[in-house]
């Protein structure tokens, strides 16, 4: 690709820039597992059932899409809710719980590709913004050492606040570009989720570029991505 062609880069957090894409697939399964079994239902949670139903999906849809895929019915509940409520929000706000106590353990660093490409664009003056469905993205990018490259967040949390529809719509990334002053022609989503490549494909923006951390290049493909990378500091 030509950067000369772009103006901004428009990332998704989880998984294309930090590894936090593990800890939240750890978060879920810790969080899903206990629910089942708390339930006497025999039939497993799955690292399958992550990256069809949960993953770069805003919270609490992760938690009703996987939900309806085996016939469960809960209560919506409230984000108010105690993360112990048997309610679409409680379970919700129960993995965000498992999510925040594994990163304070643990702590995150940032794959070093995604930051040799953060750090040779903005040499170039392209404009970057953070589109996460994660209501944490702030903290993680604290976390990471790298919130000072990014002007423009627009996470889970600002996204429920402004009423915006989450991946795959592709609201929060047409935010995240009119924010920076930017056409959705001259920027590029980058994405490791299916649900992400297809909001980067229902946006029509310039480039969908799907970066392959274990769902596969075929899928990315299939659902959107032009381009698909292993690492991004191939497009550095």
């Amino acid at each position: 690709m030509d950067w000369n062609d772009y103006d901004a880069a428009l990332f998704d957090l989880d998984g294309v820039i930090t590894p936090t894409a593990e800890v939240h697939m750890r978060a879920w399964a810790q969080m899903f597992g206990d629910f089942l079994r708390g339930r006497g239902i025999s039939d497993p949670y799955t690292d399958d059932d992550y990256y069809r139903f949960v993953d770069g999906k805003p919270r609490y849809d992760g938690v009703r899409s996987f939900l309806e895929s085996r016939d469960i019915e809960l209560p919506e509940g409230d984000p108010s809710d105690d993360e112990s409520a048997e309610t679409v929000s409680g379970l919700g706000n129960r993995k965000n719980a498992d999510f925040e106590q594994i990163l304070l353990t643990e702590g995150v660093t940032a794959y070093p590709g995604s930051v040799a490409l953060i750090d040779a664009l903005e040499r170039r003056g392209t404009k970057m913004a953070i589109v996460s469905s994660s209501r944490n993205a702030a903290a993680v990018l604290e976390a990471a050492g790298l919130r000072e490259h990014f002007p423009v967040i627009v996470s889970g949390k600002e996204a429920a606040e402004r009423g915006l529809a989450g991946k795959p719509a592709p609201d929060t990334f047409l935010d995240a570009a009119q924010q920076l002053g930017v056409s959705k022609e001259r920027a590029v989503v980058f994405e490791d989720a299916l649900s992400g490549v297809q909001a980067g494909a229902a946006g029509d923006f310039g480039l969908v570029i799907g970066v392959d951390r274990g769902v596969g290049a075929d899928a990315l493909t299939e659902h959107g991505a032009d381009v698909v990378v292993d690492d991004l500091e191939e497009l550095a």
